[in-house]
This record gives C-alpha cells, structure tokens and sequence, in this order.
C-alpha cells in the first residue's frame, strides 16, 4: 500500500512539474489558430469534424495558463506536441448544440452544427483531441483527434472582413487582460451611432456589479461594427425575417425567449481580427431575449428595461461558466443534469461530490439542507432547486442573478467563480 501511494505522489508531482514547466514560447508562436468542426449526431451519439483550420492574428489567452486548474464544459479541447507528448494547452468549452442534445427534438431526428475554437498557433506538428463529457460519469470521452501541421499550405490566411474595430477599454497587454469584445447584430450602416452607444451602456452595466466593479483594470474592452442589411433579428414564431450579419434567432429550440445565432462559425469570423477572449453579441431588437454559452458566445437584446441584468446574467454563463439557478421557467430541455453526477458549474451541486464545491462556506449554524425562507436570505446555504429542476439540484443562496433580474447581485460563490476567471486570464 505504501509502495502505490507513493508511485501515486510521484505521478501527481511529476503531473504539476510538467504543467509549470510548460514554456509558451517553446511551443506556439503569438498568433492563434481556429479550427471550424462540425458537431452531428443527436441524442443518443455524436460526431465531430474537421471543417477547415485558419490562421488569425494574435493569440490573446493567458500565456501562463496554458492548462486550467479547473474543470469547465460539456467538452474539452486539449493539445499535445507531436515531438514529446507533451498536453501544452487544454481548454473547456460548451455548444448550442450539446444543449440540443438534451432535447426532446435530438431523441427523434439528427443535427449538425459549428463550433469553432481557438488554440494558440504552434510552432510544431501538433496533436488535437476533443472530448465529450459523459452524462453518466461526468469524465471526459475522446470523440475527435487529429495531426495539424503548420506549415500546411490548406491552413487559410486570408482576412475574412475589414469590419471597423474600436477600442472601447484598453488596460494593458491582450496576455494579461481579459479581452471582451462587443458584436454589432441587426445594427445597419446607419445604427452603427446606435451601436456605440449601446456598447458604452453594456460596458457600465458590466462594472457597475461585483465582482467586475472591482476588477475594471482587467479587461480590454473592443467592439466590431459589424454591418447588418437589416434592422433587428429573426423572430420566426412571428413571422419576422431579417437579414442580418450573425444570423441571429429567438425561439432556439421553439422557446418563446431563447435568442441565439445558431452558426457560431459566423460570429467567430466577425470577431477573426480582434484580440478575443469572450465574445458578446448585442442583438438591435427591445424584444426580451438572450442566451450564453460557456467560451462559445453570449448575446442579448439592446433595448429592454431588463437589458442590463440579462446581459450580465448571460455573461455569467459565457465567460465565468456559472449555470442557471432557476427551476420554474420555460425551457426545452429534460434531465440535463444526471443525480449521481456532480455538475461541472461550481454554483450548482447534486451532492454527488459536494465537498469540491461550496460546502466549506456553510456556516454551522446554518441547515442543510436550507429552507427556501426570506430569513435565510443572503447566507450562503444548501437550497434546494436550480438546473432547471425544482429536486434533486441545489443552489448557493435564496437569490442571484443567476437565479432572477430582481436579485441585488451575483451570490459570494458565483464571484468567487468569476473572479477565479479573470485570474486564469490575467494572471
């Protein structure tokens, strides 16, 4: 026993060793590179395919964390050097159509959908490998792999569009900031004033909460004048078609409120010549709406009372990878979260491995689990409803905004979460 415990310590030192010892220049170069995949299949199986690489300028993720100490999305992307075996970069993500996948809609039909992400370009021959998170373990299954040279004469280099680029914020170096960058959608040739403005209001709403207020010197702020022929967005259960430049929706898997753009491969090209960490797309309609997709996109509509808490809500979701608090509302999936499973959001929990959640924030004094009761109000607790299940799925605190737009702010495990994001890219 005292033989494999110590082989046990020897493998994890060697694994952190390994991990610190990655030298971003020894491996990639300062540009970056987007694969286009294509995700198929439907609720029972799915594929992955390789749809064509890219070369873009300006690789600006953290040259420091090149592997994350945490465990985020419904699928991974990991990179391993041709020459050693070495992983030297390893990124969580999620998709719209991993969502569609928990649908009732995926268990009678199949769907095909892109998904396009960066990794840092490399020096070398490189080895890529996507992995799927298993509804019934939570470990992570390989589905796709495949060998990338870079000197490949297919990768392509050409400049996608000469959209006009402004920098809104800029607080220093893309390596250690977070770059957010703001997508004009439905905003036409005349609204672009419009656009301006609206991304200075979304900016406001961003620091005026914790935990961005005070972590304003992080970010890099910048906003593409992407260009729409027409004002507004898709709303096909009205009958209202426009031709816009992200191709823009609500009634994403026919709910009433679900605003998406379905080909994120669009929105990715929008945004190929920016310095890029997080994408937000402002949709030009004051229909109420939004979606966000952890390190895929996140977007909301521009005009509505309720525009700022959606935004930031949404944008929890996309750049801090927090999961929905609410239990009540309409939406299309079933049995997204399996009971014997930890989820991987860290302001959800099944109790299946509570212990690596917030468990150890729980004042004694405080039961477990937490009656849902004004009294309770603001104690960081066990309540039980969130994940879109009123049973078996529990919450942090009474109320968050990823709960409801009436809560005061986001709960003290949710900016944990947010601030442990802005460190993996600033730090």
């Amino acid at each position: 026993m005292k033989k494999i415990m110590s082989i046990a310590v020897l493998l994890f030192i060697t694994v952190v060793y390994s991990n610190a010892q990655i030298d971003y220049n020894d491996y990639f170069t300062p540009d970056r590179l987007r694969m286009d995949l294509v995700f198929a299949g439907n609720a029972n199986e799915q594929h992955v395919y390789l749809d064509g690489l890219h070369f873009e300028k300006e690789w600006s993720g953290s040259v420091h964390s090149l592997i994350p100490d945490f465990d985020y999305g419904e699928y991974a992307i990991e990179v391993y050097s041709a020459d050693d075996g070495m992983k030297i970069f390893m990124k969580g993500f999620c998709s719209l159509f991993s969502e569609w996948r928990t649908t009732k809609e995926a268990e009678e039909t199949d769907m095909a959908q892109s998904n396009s992400i960066w990794i840092p370009f490399p020096k070398n021959k490189i080895k890529v490998v996507v992995s799927e998170r298993m509804h019934d373990t939570g470990a992570l299954n390989p589905i796709f792999s495949c060998n990338i040279d870079p000197a490949d004469k297919s990768i392509k280099r050409d400049v996608e569009n000469n959209y006009k680029i402004d920098s809104v914020l800029y607080n220093g170096a893309s390596s250690q900031k977070v770059d957010l960058v703001f997508v004009a959608e439905g905003y036409t040739a005349q609204e672009m004033a419009k656009f301006r403005l609206d991304v200075n209001e979304f900016m406001g709403y961003l620091f005026d909460i914790e935990p961005y207020k005070s972590r304003k010197e992080g970010f890099n702020i910048w906003a593409v004048e992407s260009v729409s022929v027409d004002s507004g967005t898709d709303i096909p259960h009205h009958d209202i078609w426009k031709n816009t430049v992200a191709c823009s929706n609500f009634y994403t898997f026919k709910t009433d409120r679900y605003l998406t753009a379905p080909d994120q491969k669009k929105v990715v090209q929008i945004v190929s010549n920016t310095p890029c960490d997080a994408i937000y797309v402002i949709v030009n309609v004051d229909k109420y709406g939004g979606g966000g997709i952890y390190n895929y996109y996140g977007l909301s509509m521009s005009d509505h009372k309720y525009e700022a808490e959606v935004f930031v809500h949404e944008f929890g979701h996309s750049f801090a990878g927090l999961g929905d608090e609410y239990y009540s509302s309409e939406v299309a999936y079933e049995d997204m979260y399996n009971p014997n499973v930890e989820p991987w959001e860290p302001n959800l929990t099944t109790l299946a491995d509570f212990g690596r959640k917030w468990k150890d924030k729980i004042d004694k004094t405080t039961p477990v689990p937490t009656p849902d009761k004004v009294e309770y109000s603001g104690l960081v607790g066990l309540f039980e409803g969130g994940g879109y299940s009123a049973k078996g799925v529990y919450r942090p605190v009474l109320d968050c905004r990823m709960k409801t737009n009436t809560a005061a702010g986001f709960c003290p495990i949710c900016i944990d979460a947010i601030n442990r994001m802005i460190d993996y890219y600033c730090k």
